[in-house]
């Protein structure tokens, strides 16, 4: 029986117009969660990093390499792998959190 796994980021740095960006600070534990997502993808197993964008005038999704490399490398090496990469901005109301639109990742 297949396996489908999942990792969900939450994001909110944006240092450029409408693009969010992830991490905003250095995560072992993030390229930790990317290296057991490739290990099920290459074991034939559906994986995928979920970006969840929380900054509403979002536009596009990319990846902070230069806070931290270790984590691109970790990601590409889990997208070599087959781990499927997306990313959703969300509507942010007082009382709720609800997806509002899928955006490209645009590394």
């Amino acid at each position: 029986m297949s396996v489908s796994a999942v990792a969900v980021k939450n994001v909110h740095l944006m240092r450029r117009p409408g693009v969010a960006e992830f991490p905003d600070a250095v995560t072992a534990r993030g390229a930790k969660h990317l290296d057991e997502l490739a290990g099920m993808a290459a074991a034939g197993n559906r994986a995928v990093m979920l970006y969840l964008v929380q900054i509403p005038s979002a536009t596009s999704f990319a990846l902070a390499r230069d806070i931290d490399p270790s984590y691109a490398t970790a990601f590409d090496r889990a997208r070599g792998a087959g781990v499927e990469a997306v990313a959703y901005r969300c509507a942010v109301a007082r009382d709720a959190i609800a997806l509002s639109g899928w955006v490209p990742i645009v590394n």
